[in-house]
């Protein structure tokens, strides 16, 4: 297996099926199977891995914990190398991240009737470059990535969009440009601070943990990294931009939105954030902590005032995110785990429940919770569904959701008592806005008389996957942790 570029094929495939469009751009019929054949691909790559992981020993010549890796001089005059690598936390981002991307291509397979060569090529952009962010172990290859997959998500939410697309697009860019111009400027200093201390100028992570920054800067680099990141999590008060962009994107990118890109802050700050600063991240834990629960709290109560279902949605992933939050600030294995767990379970629960949303908005043209009731008895394949995945974005013990808020407040307990105390409220609320949601959605009274016809077999097929998912994990997680218990051991053992 170490014989063939497999991070790089991971990367490269999805670009390929953006070039392989070209020749059918003006063919709706040729574009969908072509675009979907080769998410397929990179999704079959990814389970491939997935299934032999767990046999995969250390690359020849990578840090420990990594089964997969690749070296190559880029600009060596700057220290900038081609560097990959594939751990059991990248491993799980990057499943993720193939998964996804077929969903967001099946939900959309009818309701994208304009520009659909563009949509999908779009599609393919983004998943490049969010399974790039996930593999890359070079500051300056990272931030490429990083670009390039939020560019594609700006057209998706100004073109597709719906309501105040424009304005939505244009808040997403500002608050991803100031984002970025941050990480940039952290990523220039890390490099100069280092080189200086060490005399090794390099963007190489591994090298540059071997020596984490202790330098008087050393809160600046990190408190600089921690907004950047802070922004795409998106963590109180930095949320703003999301509601909007989830409530004018059209269905697959609000999928992908809330199920990969939201992923990337977190994954950023695991990743990069508390090996290169442990000592600057120790300090920051009670702020990190404080806009956890905070953000759990206040988004909670804000949904449930919601009456547009896509906002209600995307408040709670606001709280939910606030969880993974609150395990990253506590830097126990325990909480740590639960964590990266609940970035997939949030994944498949929230990218569910959006692409049901957005299949009742394309038979009512409304997503206002007033404007439905008694789908039970209506569309009763989709109401089951609902009443699955939002009982899921509730925390009901026994589906995926519960197993990683438990992790994490159970790992967290152990050094804040009553950070956990305050979140374990933020479960509650969740409760009481998701009972109101079914009840008014499926039980209620019928208050307008629509013509809804229920799920489609595409999309009942994609609904009991996505199901069968959330099960699985919710009983059995052990496989999915089985993988992150190195990393997250060597993570958690020169660190806060």
């Amino acid at each position: 297996m170490a014989d063939y570029p497999i991070l790089t094929i991971l990367i490269l495939l999805p670009l390929a099926g953006c070039l392989c469009l070209a020749p059918v751009w003006n063919c709706r019929k040729s574009v969908r199977p072509l675009a979907l054949g080769f998410a397929v691909a990179e999704l079959a790559l990814a389970g491939w891995l997935l299934l032999t992981a767990p046999g995969m020993s250390v690359a020849p010549g990578a840090p420990a914990g990594y089964f997969l890796w690749e070296d190559a001089a880029w600009i060596e005059r700057f220290g900038i190398r081609y560097l990959l690598g594939m751990d059991g936390i990248s491993l799980l981002m990057v499943g993720l991240t193939a998964f996804i991307t077929v969903v967001a291509m099946l939900v959309s397979w009818r309701g994208v009737t304009e520009r659909t060569a563009l949509h999908y090529f779009l599609i393919l952009l983004m998943e490049s470059g969010i399974v790039g962010v996930f593999l890359s172990l070079d500051l300056v290859l990272f931030y490429l990535f990083w670009e390039l997959m939020l560019i594609p998500m700006f057209f998706l939410i100004g073109i597709w969009g719906h309501g105040r697309r424009v304005y939505s697009a244009v808040k997403f860019f500002l608050y991803t440009l100031v984002g970025s111009l941050l990480m940039l400027l952290a990523i220039i200093g890390v490099y100069l601070v280092h080189g200086a201390g060490s005399g090794v100028y390099t963007f190489a992570l591994p090298l540059l943990a071997r020596a984490p920054i202790t330098h008087a800067a050393a809160p600046w680099l990190f408190g600089a990294f921690l907004l950047a990141f802070a922004i795409k999590f998106p963590l109180f008060p930095l949320h703003t931009w999301l509601p909007d962009a989830h409530t004018d994107a059209p269905t697959a990118g609000s999928v992908i939105l809330a199920a990969l890109l939201l992923k990337t802050g977190a994954y950023g700050l695991v990743r990069f954030g508390y090996p290169l600063f442990p000592a600057a991240a120790r300090s920051f834990a009670p702020l990190l902590m404080a806009l956890a629960v905070a953000g759990i709290l206040y988004a909670s109560w804000v949904a449930f005032a919601q009456e547009d279902m896509k906002r209600m949605v995307a408040y709670s992933s606001v709280g939910h995110m606030g969880f993974v939050a609150l395990g990253i600030a506590s830097w126990s294995p325990v909480a740590l785990s639960g964590s990266i767990l609940q970035m997939v379970n949030h994944g498949i629960t929230t990218g569910a429940l959006f692409a049901l949303v957005g299949m009742l908005d394309e038979r009512a043209h409304t997503r206002e919770v007033a404007a439905y009731g008694g789908l039970w008895g209506k569309v009763p394949v989709y109401s089951f569904f609902f009443l699955l995945f939002a009982m899921a974005s509730a925390g009901l013990p026994g589906l995926n959701n519960f197993t990683g808020e438990f992790l994490i407040l159970a790992g967290a307990f152990r050094t804040t008592p009553l950070a956990v105390v305050l979140a374990f409220v933020g479960i509650i609320l969740p409760l009481v806005y998701t009972v109101r949601l079914v009840q008014e959605l499926l039980f209620q009274t019928e208050r307008q008389p629509l013509q809804l016809s229920d799920v489609t077999l595409r999309e009942g097929a994609l609904l009991a996957v996505l199901a069968g998912i959330d099960v699985a994990i919710g009983f059995h997680p052990k496989p999915l942790l089985d993988l992150l218990t190195v990393p997250v051991a060597l993570l958690t053992g020169g660190a806060p």
